[in-house]
């Protein structure tokens, strides 16, 4: 005899494959959905009609018949509740209203204004308290959906460390939820980003990837047969803290030698105001009418396009370093396709194709067969679309298993 307790998870995980089947497939009977999922059409009738009253799904027309009654079909309603999506970077935070097939409606990005620990803290509470604030129907918010860089116990809602923003076992979800009085969801970005890639973007058929972020810091989302890679207490990913220069000088984490104080947009810059002030000459110079403050990677990824011998030299330089970490992720974990994302390598082709030669080129031979290293596929709201995939993928048990 099946206990209380089982039923219960049964009857949810029904009510999610229906769900899921609605999402994808819709519009749809219920007699498709009970056949597709191999349940009974009582079941299904009657998560139906939960999800009705919820207002997650709602009849939408008259489906041909074979004979019989015509069938009333049923679709996925992603507009009658919504989420509050947040990404924490180290100089930015964006936020975003967002409905239940993760589309920004409403976006705010505002500076971290150098604020570290504590009042770090109390600086992103008021922000998500204002952003809220603007928000309509409040009752229809289902929760809010957290990303930040470091390492993360999501299963806790724990900012184990995050060295730039001076965070140490903060337990982020706990502070939020007794605030707002909303579920809050927090994972690391990089893994909300694979995520993302895997339920709304190209790569929902890939079972072993890699998500590779270049930006503010470097970091590693890893998927394994289908599911993401997390390590014990979230660590796993955190691929700008390996070591890569034991002679190089000590990065905030305490290591020495990381590879994210060579590749990270922060290093790359560090090295151009370097070069520009010993008087080397740099079209980026020009371009920024002489402010080297104002060089951004699109600069860098501009003179570059446009054969800068700096930016070549500085581009060679990073793909050394970066390409060697990476065939260690391709020899470790023999990924079908390698994803990289972040400042540096957006709207900059000539970056990632040098990358992806000085890998293919250096990697086993057995390990670079079909292969593929790729931009996101996401586009600009890939942040947003990440955070929110974490509280979708919970909450409605998105899978990363296509129905």
């Amino acid at each position: 005899m099946k206990r209380t307790g089982d039923l219960k998870l049964i009857q949810e995980l029904n009510r999610s494959i229906v769900l899921e089947t609605i999402r994808l497939q819709g519009p749809i009977s219920r007699s498709d959905i009970a056949k597709k999922n191999k349940l009974s059409p009582t079941t299904v009738t009657s998560a139906v009609s939960e999800l009705i009253h919820e207002g997650l799904v709602y009849e939408d027309g008259i489906g041909h018949s074979s004979g019989g009654r015509k069938p009333i079909l049923v679709r996925f309603s992603p507009d009658s509740k919504y989420l509050i999506g947040v990404s924490i970077r180290n100089s930015v935070i964006t936020m975003a209203e967002m409905n239940l097939e993760a589309e920004v409606k409403r976006k705010e990005m505002v500076s971290t204004k150098s604020y570290q620990g504590e009042a770090f803290i109390q600086y992103l509470l008021n922000l998500i308290e204002e952003f809220m604030g603007r928000s309509q129907n409040k009752e229809h918010c289902i929760g809010i959906s957290m990303i930040t860089q470091g390492i993360v116990n999501s299963s806790k809602g724990v900012v184990r460390y995050n060295a730039e923003l001076k965070l140490k076992n903060v337990p982020l979800k706990s502070l939020l939820e007794q605030k707002f009085q909303k579920k809050v969801y927090l994972d690391n970005d990089t893994n909300a980003y694979i995520l993302a890639e895997k339920n709304f973007g190209l790569y929902s058929s890939n079972q072993n990837m890699i998500y590779i972020t270049q930006g503010d810091g470097v970091g590693a989302g890893i998927v394994v047969n289908g599911e993401i890679y997390r390590g014990h207490n979230g660590g796993a990913g955190e691929f700008g803290h390996t070591s890569i220069d034991r002679g190089g000088f000590q990065c905030e984490c305490g290591n020495i030698g990381c590879l994210e104080n060579y590749v990270s947009w922060p290093a790359i810059f560090s090295r151009i105001l370097s070069s520009l002030s010993s008087g080397r000459s740099s079209k980026m110079l020009e371009m920024v009418n002489g402010n080297m403050t104002d060089i951004t990677p699109a600069i860098f990824s501009e003179a570059l396009h446009e054969e800068d011998e700096l930016a070549i030299k500085l581009t060679d330089e990073t793909v050394s370093y970066l390409s060697k970490s990476v065939i260690n992720l391709v020899h470790l974990f023999n990924p079908e396709v390698i994803i990289i994302g972040g400042d540096v390598v957006a709207n900059n082709p000539i970056y990632l194709a040098k990358l992806r030669t000085s890998v293919l080129e250096n990697v086993m031979e057995a390990m670079a067969e079909d292969l593929k290293i790729s931009l996101p596929s996401l586009g600009g709201d890939l942040e947003m679309i990440g955070a929110a995939s974490v509280l979708l993928q919970d909450k409605f048990r998105f899978s990363l298993m296509q129905v």
